[in-house]
């Protein structure tokens, strides 16, 4: 009596894991060629990092930072943690993280951007589609795991996969915000001077939404970064491996040294990204 009863359970699990086999006897063969295009795109970023020398990236941070920020101190404070990083040495770790995190930030951008707009412009379409982003951004990102690795296997492209879920909803909500925000009265008085919808998009509105939007790339930026770790535990190399090692082993010292790097890297990033966003805010008004 006061258990629940049995009779009204629902299998689900099972529903998946068959939806989940029809996709893999169906579509296989589309994700295998998916994969090895995705993979490829990895490497050659990852090649073009590792291509430049080193101290150019770090001079090139230092000079972005000192232009972004206005602060040559602050310029000269991201160079140096770059520095360090080679120091401890984790640069080409740090090259193959920086690889992940770029790709999936491309492809989130590439996809949120134009859902975002979709949005916008369609009430019944946000009604459809924010559920789902709660969904991305509230279910644990462990999950993600689980359908990519039966898709891609293990390795650099079902990490990418796992990394876009996690980090594409931001760019689209913000996307959706910022065109909403844009003051009806300049949509009208760009539509009474006989613009079309899509001059009023790209003329009117993405621009005055451009602030918002990168703030979307911002955080977008920072939520690939921050699903690095968790990316390792199913083959993708770079400094959330060395964490995931480091854990296994047990040593304190290695942990700290790839946890500190991960924290400069997302430090530079986060400061540069949020710059661009605060300098296009300005150019706005």
């Amino acid at each position: 009596m006061y258990k629940f009863p049995k009779a009204l359970e629902i299998p689900l699990a099972d529903w998946v894991n068959t939806g989940m086999a029809w996709v893999m006897d169906n579509w296989g063969a589309f994700f295998d060629a998916l994969g090895h295009v995705l993979l490829q795109m990895l490497i050659a970023l990852q090649q073009f990092f590792l291509m430049i020398p080193w101290f150019v990236i770090i001079i090139g941070v230092g000079v972005a930072g000192w232009w972004l920020l206005g602060n040559w101190k602050r310029g000269l404070g991201m160079s140096a943690m770059l520095f360090i990083i080679g120091c401890f040495g984790y640069w080409k770790l740090t090259m193959m993280t920086l690889a992940l995190v770029t790709g999936a930030v491309v492809i989130s951008l590439a996809v949120g951007i134009p859902v975002g707009i979709w949005m916008a412009r369609s009430d019944r379409v946000e009604t459809i589609i924010k559920p789902i982003l709660d969904a991305m951004q509230t279910m644990p990102s462990f999950v993600y795991l689980i359908p990519v690795m039966m898709l891609f296997g293990l390795g650099k492209v079902p990490a990418l996969f796992a990394t876009i879920i996690y980090s594409m909803p931001p760019i689209i909500r913000l996307t959706n915000v910022g065109i909403r925000e844009v003051p009806k009265d300049v949509i009208e008085a760009a539509r009474a001077f006989g613009a079309t919808p899509m001059q009023t998009l790209f003329k009117v509105q993405l621009p005055l939404a451009r602030p918002t939007i990168v703030v979307g790339i911002n955080q977008t930026t920072m939520m690939a970064l921050a699903m690095v770790v968790v990316a390792s535990m199913i083959g993708a190399k770079g400094l959330g491996m060395e964490v995931l090692v480091a854990i296994n082993r047990i040593d304190i010292g290695m942990g700290f040294e790839a946890g500190l790097s991960i924290v400069f890297l997302a430090i530079i990033i986060d400061r540069l990204t949020h710059a661009m966003a605060v300098r296009n805010t300005h150019d706005a008004k």
